[in-house]
């Protein structure tokens, strides 16, 4: 391999890597707020054992999102999708009003 071979071949490695990083910065997606207007609709919390008990009596400590039907994680992710709240990821600990039990 010729010196200047080596240099192309050098710096287009250096480029790929530096643009890897920067897609896998932007890969992570945003996470709900609950105070979105829609999370706050369907009583999303970041952790089941806050779920408001009054507003949803059948709410149960052992529904939590990561085992969910929804959940578009595995069940030990700590964050992951949910087809209810867009490109948001809601917490594996979390909870919401439409929670389906995993089938």
């Amino acid at each position: 391999m010729s010196q200047t071979n080596r240099r192309v071949f050098l710096m287009q490695v250096a480029a790929c890597g530096s643009a890897l990083a920067a897609a896998g910065a932007h890969a992570q997606a945003a996470r709900v707020d609950e105070k979105d207007p829609q999370a706050a609709a369907l009583g999303y919390v970041h952790d089941t054992t806050k779920a408001d008990l009054k507003k949803f009596p059948k709410h149960t400590k052992d529904q939590k999102c990561s085992n969910c039907a929804l959940y578009q994680g595995k069940a030990n992710d700590a964050w992951a999708g949910c087809p209810l709240f867009g490109t948001k990821q809601v917490n594996g600990n979390g909870w919401c009003s439409a929670w389906a039990k995993k089938g």
